[in-house]
């Protein structure tokens, strides 16, 4: 697994990590904001009134209302990005990384106003009478690039894997054992089951779905939310502070938390920015695409409030709830993932800052500290080498291996500081029954990220451990509402690509793949999504770009008409 995260990361430092891509990504939409005059702002209220369906008509053409288009796209956003995308964030880029996101949600409002615009406006209708829309068309239909398309489509394919289906379903079913101990395998097949049942259904099944699935979930999240941060608010305005705090030092040490640069900040903090709202990638802009709506420009103003509600909104309470309860720079007793895991030789500690400086500079690539190699000898679960171990970014403590559920006596191959236990790995049965006995763990007290994390911070609250209830149903209804959505992103690129006949092969493999991500390695799924967020984003934000006057242009007639229909209403113009 290590080897495949190895080669996965590397593909990643090139396009979603790198470090032109969030230049790329915030630029696109600084320059929009611009160019049309922050219509964030000044559209804001009017959009409201849209998705109220204030100005509808009874001919207007479409598969489903503003308000569903907005909660499909919402349920396919507001998902792992808000639980686990900002733990994993605030794990890497300290709390300066929030900070990044929010930047990424205000720019994005824009970006996803002109992207969903274009994508209504060259919709068409498929072979079996549905609307099919996205950045795909418009690429087709204006630029005539269609290979450019092409590669966005097969993008889109490859990206509902890596950001509806893979990711989520790995997240439910990480939060799911630790919280009520249920084996990952058997969870991940009941919910394949479920989804299989709703996806079926196609855009008007999965539209009435999630028009009442995103308002339950986001309530059920926020009286959560806010017990913790009420429960600490005496920590409130510090954690606010520490926020702006870093944005030009970089984060420093705290517990185990071993610092960040300002670069690894704003990275991070605008790549889990896109990886919540998804502002310029062009997946939303597909569910909008299906709505009712004789102009485009109205279903552009509702995309306007998906980065607000779903970023500014709701990743800020969750950052709030990570930094005010003070669990993202402490240790924690948890099962190490070997795609986390190194094992270095020597040893070291984290109790001072000539420590500290050490072990950041290794992990941060400046200064590379010498692994360890060879045959760790383990008696009774303790390890006798003189070596030390990294999990999560920080130094473990009070390690123990286990073989199964007994202490462990003997020894593990180690290859260039990773543990090789491939020969250990349960087989596909042992994994759905929970009958494994010979896998190989590594136990011990480390910084955790993801959906453990937000998990631990909701036990600070005025509902103690019962908060992590909470997080465990939130993050199965945010999670699971997103795999349905991006399901039908999926299928609207395979209908662009293969026509709507492969639409049923498509979703077979989707919830097959949804079933087996459930006891993959977190971090190699989070490599995956890195890597196919980018090759939907690079496309798109091209295609944007070279349209610039067409969107332009496009709500220029839009009010012009809107006034001449709607005298008596003011227009923000």
């Amino acid at each position: 697994m290590q080897q495949l995260n190895d080669i996965l990361s590397l593909i990643d430092s090139y396009i979603g990590s790198s470090f032109w891509f969030p230049y790329l990504l915030v630029g696109t939409g600084l320059f929009f904001t611009i160019y049309l005059k922050f219509p964030q702002i000044r559209y804001f209220r009017f959009a409201i009134k849209v998705v109220k369906g204030k100005f509808d008509k009874s001919d207007d053409i479409g598969d489903t209302s503003h308000f569903q288009a907005l909660t499909t796209a919402l349920s396919g956003t507001v998902g792992t990005g808000n639980i686990a995308g900002v733990a994993l964030a605030v794990h890497i880029g300290g709390p300066a990384a929030l900070f990044w996101m929010l930047v990424t949600a205000a720019v994005g409002m824009t970006t996803k106003f002109v992207e969903v615009t274009l994508s209504h406006k060259y919709r068409e209708k498929a072979e079996d009478g549905s609307m099919a829309g996205g950045p795909m068309y418009f690429m087709k239909n204006k630029l005539n690039m269609g290979w450019l398309a092409a590669i966005f489509a097969v993008a889109t394919v490859l990206s509902s894997f890596g950001t509806g289906s893979l990711p989520q379903i790995n997240s439910i079913s990480n939060t799911v054992f630790s919280t009520f101990g249920v084996n990952k395998a058997l969870t991940g097949f009941i919910l394949a089951i479920l989804l299989a049942f709703v996806i079926i259904g196609g855009i008007k099944r999965i539209a009435t779905v999630t028009e009442k699935l995103v308002p339950g979930m986001a309530l059920v999240y926020f009286i959560g939310a806010f017990a913790v941060i009420f429960f600490n608010i005496e920590n409130l305005v510090p954690s606010f502070i520490s926020v702006f705090a870093d944005l030009f030092t970089g984060s420093a040490a705290a517990g185990g938390f071993l610092g960040s640069s300002v670069a690894f900040a704003f990275n991070k903090g605008v790549g889990r920015g896109l990886f919540s709202n998804e502002a310029g990638q062009g997946s939303a802009p597909i569910a909008h695409a299906a709505a009712k709506a004789h102009e485009p420009v109205s279903e552009g103003l509702v995309a306007i409030l998906e980065p607000f509600i779903d970023t500014i909104v709701i990743c800020t309470i969750t950052g709030l709830v990570l930094l005010s309860s003070g669990v993202w720079n402490e240790k924690h007793q948890n099962e190490f993932q070997y795609a986390d895991m190194q094992i270095l030789q020597g040893s070291y500690s984290d109790a001072d800052d000539s420590g500290k400086n050490r072990l950041y500079h290794h992990i941060a690539g400046i200064e590379e500290l010498p692994v360890f190699s060879g045959d760790l000898n383990v008696e009774n679960g303790k390890i006798t080498d003189d070596i030390s171990i990294l999990h999560a970014r920080s130094l473990a403590e009070n390690v123990t291996v286990y073989k199964g559920n007994d202490q462990y006596t003997g020894t593990v191959a180690v290859e260039g500081g990773n543990a090789v236990v491939g020969e250990t790995q349960a087989s596909f049965w042992d994994q759905l029954l929970g009958t494994n006995n010979d896998q190989l763990v590594f136990r011990g007290s480390s910084l955790v990220h993801s959906a453990p994390l937000t998990n631990i911070a909701f036990t600070r609250s005025f509902f103690g451990e019962s908060g992590k209830y909470i997080v465990t149903i939130g993050l199965l209804l945010f999670a699971f509402s997103t795999a349905i959505s991006w399901s039908y992103y999926g299928d609207r690129a395979m209908t662009y690509l293969f026509g709507s006949r492969s639409v049923t092969y498509y979703r077979v493999v989707y919830v097959v793949a949804f079933f087996f991500a459930a006891f993959t390695d977190t971090t190699i799924i989070w490599t995956l999504s890195g890597i196919t967020i980018a090759l939907m984003t690079i496309p798109n934000l091209f295609g944007l770009l070279m349209l610039h006057k067409d969107v332009r242009g496009t709500i220029r007639q839009y009010w012009s008409d809107f006034k001449n229909e709607w005298p008596e209403e003011k227009t923000p113009e």
